[in-house]
């Protein structure tokens, strides 16, 4: 077997770098590939929707019980650039075979420049909104709900019902919360308002814990929000845990779980909820998704030292044929 000499092999590669012009020759795509992946648990067929990335710049406020050289260290260790968070927008859509269902409903075009290409990506995947038949929202940040209604308030997807969790609805529509909130908090009470308040008699409020569709049953995990809500998939004899924002970034939260971000409302019982999401996750050996996962946002969660890593699921080429839909 022939042995690699690394310093050859490095000063090879300089040696080419070094010809500069002639690598020049083939332009550089400036694009990426179609955001769509799909994927199967059991009978149900699963569609990874990207609505793009908003890189966040980080303060010294991101983690409420670590400083900003921990966060740093932990960025690159995951070989990620300092100062800076990607958070990745990733709506999921389940076809359970009676019904096509969207867990939350994206960032809309309206969170960040960078981000906000779901329907285009719906488009990619063959969907057109008339077809999806119900958005189950996890909680109510605008970049989980804004993808329900245009700009101008126009709504997106004419057929779907809303689902949403009762304690996150009854939280965020008080009037009397909203008056004594943080200004920073009061723009999410408005948020809210300014999607729900004309659809109040189209959404269906359930109690975390219920089924919410055929094979999707609801799991409290309160902390992120008052009402922040989780869900599992089951068909067959396969599950998978959608964790909605329960962990949010691996590399910094699953790593280390007791950490608790700013964006967690309550920290403690965030953290609380997230090591219940993560062990089990893990002592399950389900498939995970979490909405802000690096795309396509699924996975394994496996334990590591004090914490837990995430083993992303292996690229499949080619989609599973879509199971047919009743009617």
């Amino acid at each position: 077997m022939t042995t690699i000499d690394r310093r050859a092999l490095l000063a090879g590669s300089a040696a080419v770098l070094a010809a500069g012009p002639a690598l020049a020759a083939a332009p550089k795509a400036g694009v990426q590939g179609p955001g769509v992946y799909r994927y199967r648990l059991g009978d149900t067929q699963l569609t990874a929707i990207d609505d793009g990335t908003w890189f966040v710049k980080i303060d010294d406020d991101l983690v409420r019980n670590a400083d900003t050289a921990a966060v740093n260290r932990a960025l690159a260790a995951a070989f990620l650039p300092p100062n800076i968070l990607p958070v990745s927008f990733t709506v999921l859509l389940v076809n359970t075979g009676s019904k096509l269902v969207m867990i939350d409903a994206g960032t809309g075009g309206q969170i960040a420049d960078t981000a906000g290409v779901m329907l285009a990506n719906l488009a990619v995947a063959g969907i057109e909104p008339k077809a999806v038949d119900a958005i189950v929202i996890s909680h109510f940040h605008p970049d989980h709900i804004n993808g329900i209604k245009t700009k101008d308030g126009e709504k997106v997807f004419p057929n779907a019902e809303i689902l949403v969790p009762e304690p996150e609805w009854t939280f965020w529509m008080d009037e009397a919360r909203m008056n004594t909130a943080p200004d920073r908090i009061k723009l999410y009470f408005r948020n809210a308002r300014r999607i729900f308040a004309d659809l109040e008699k189209e959404v269906r409020r359930f109690r975390p814990g219920a089924e919410v569709a055929p094979g999707i049953t609801s799991i409290p995990a309160f902390g992120h929000t008052p009402g922040h809500t989780a869900f599992s998939i089951a068909s067959r004899n396969q599950s998978m845990l959608v964790m909605g924002d329960a962990v949010r970034n691996p590399y910094l939260f699953a790593r280390h779980p007791d950490w608790q971000p700013a964006f967690d409302m309550d920290g403690a019982l965030g953290a609380k909820t997230r090591r219940q999401m993560l062990d089990r996750a893990a002592a399950d050996r389900m498939l995970v998704e979490a909405y802000h996962f690096p795309f396509p946002a699924c996975g394994h969660i496996a334990r590591s030292g004090k914490g837990y890593e995430l083993v992303p699921a292996p690229w499949q080429p080619l989609a599973p044929e879509p199971r047919p839909r009743a009617g």
